[in-house]
């Protein structure tokens, strides 16, 4: 950490508000650097730069936060279904620190380090050989000397008290954030339950992120606090959603929809509900806020304008952005410059233009999650007889939905 910057338990500690960054799998995929599907993050190795300008635009955007790309940055996801490892995980996981570093140091934002769920937990490997897998990845994070560290996107509160566990071992500063709603986790557990016991695993800040649009991981959130509180434990708390609304999801959220993940841009939240959210989010005593998947730099810009009075600051892409729509006061049609004004914007009600398209979509809940053969994970590439077999199960879910 360069000298003279506040780590993020001394910020959250005094109140601060913390922004995190956006969803890089997404936001990279979409400029033609990640593949969909094993989202991961060679591009921290191959394309460098993209990473590099991603971290930058969400610096100049307000976040306090580099995030490392090291999401599924883990051997077995790197090696899972078919993929050719030519780069390991420790190249990928070194390079994606080495960018984080140099842009964070261009402002006053800290590094986090972050391992997430594996393949093997989903193929009930041992938590010796689990932990083993975070160990790795937590070596490269502690010669690269790191910030903090972030335990995230965890479907099952078993896998991430493990990594929580791993990650602690490093005495720094450990975050754990579920990608779980407001039913708890894939096996059940509450999202209280689950915020106790990631809080006695070690984790000095909880929450969730990823799976669920904004108004609903806040009100995850609320749940965990509510539980902690009531152990008489206490934490700070994170939140890092998705940029899509998700009012029809289930319990395992977005990646149920049918949309997912190449027709989601009709769902996406406009910058005015990202105000909204931040909004909300504060009020609720959540003070690391942030973004995941379908999350671009103008809505950090947003979350950051909105508590701006708080943080005592405005982004540097505020510059380039009149609040509430001002530069619109500037444009050379009268109709768009009378849009120039908090009132319009704070109650449209954005129009899809899609005449034919239903406003909501039926999910398609398999109810499979780790222990079920379907989620067996393997280096081989899907077979056609095991395409058949999801197909097969993709229509028999269909008709009973």
């Amino acid at each position: 950490m360069a000298p003279g910057k506040k780590g993020i338990i001394e910020r959250l500690n005094a109140g601060e508000v913390v922004i995190g960054d956006g969803g890089f799998v997404f936001a990279l995929e979409k400029r033609g650097y990640v593949k969909a599907g094993p989202w991961t993050p060679e591009a921290t190795v191959t394309h460098p730069e993209a990473v590099r300008q991603l971290h930058r635009e969400f610096l100049r955007a307000g976040s306090n936060v580099m995030q490392a790309f090291t999401f599924y940055a883990s051997d077995d996801k790197l090696e899972n279904r078919g993929q050719t490892l030519s780069i390991t995980g420790v190249q990928v996981n070194e390079a994606a620190c080495d960018l984080a570093r140099e842009v964070a140091n261009e402002g006053d934002a800290l590094v986090a380090g972050g391992v997430c769920q594996t393949p093997s937990y989903l193929s009930c490997k041992s938590e010796t050989e689990v932990k083993g897998i975070f160990k790795k990845q937590l070596a490269v994070f502690a010669k690269k000397n790191v910030d903090f560290l972030i335990a995230e996107y965890f479907e099952h509160v078993e896998e991430a008290e493990w990594a929580v566990q791993v990650l602690k071992t490093s005495g720094k500063p450990v975050a754990a954030s579920l990608c779980i709603g407001p039913e708890g986790d894939m096996h059940g557990v509450s999202p209280g339950e689950c915020a106790v016991r990631l809080v006695k695993a070690g984790a000095q800040i909880v929450g969730v992120n990823c799976h669920f649009d904004p108004m609903t991981c806040v009100k995850a959130v609320k749940l965990m606090k509510e539980g902690v509180e009531k152990a008489g434990l206490k934490a700070h708390y994170m939140v890092q959603p998705l940029a899509f609304h998700t009012p029809d999801c289930n319990c395992q959220g977005f990646i149920d929809l049918p949309e997912f993940p190449f027709a989601l841009e009709p769902r996406i939240l406009t910058r005015w509900d990202m105000h909204k959210y931040a909004r909300e989010a504060y009020e609720a005593g959540i003070k690391f806020i942030g973004g995941c998947c379908g999350y671009e730099p103008y809505h950090i810009r947003a979350v950051a304008e909105e508590l701006a009075v708080e943080r005592g600051v405005m982004p540097p892409g505020s510059d380039k952005h009149g609040m509430w729509g001002a530069g619109l006061e500037m444009h050379t049609k009268p109709w768009v410059r009378a849009r120039a004004r908090r009132d319009y914007w704070e109650h449209l009600l954005p129009a899809s233009g899609r005449p034919t398209c239903a406003s909501l979509s039926t999910p398609e809940g398999w109810g499979v999650t780790k222990g079920h053969t379907d989620l067996l994970q393997h280096k081989e590439a899907t077979s056609t007889q095991e395409m058949r077999h999801v197909l097969e199960k993709q229509k028999k879910a269909k008709s009973s939905a």
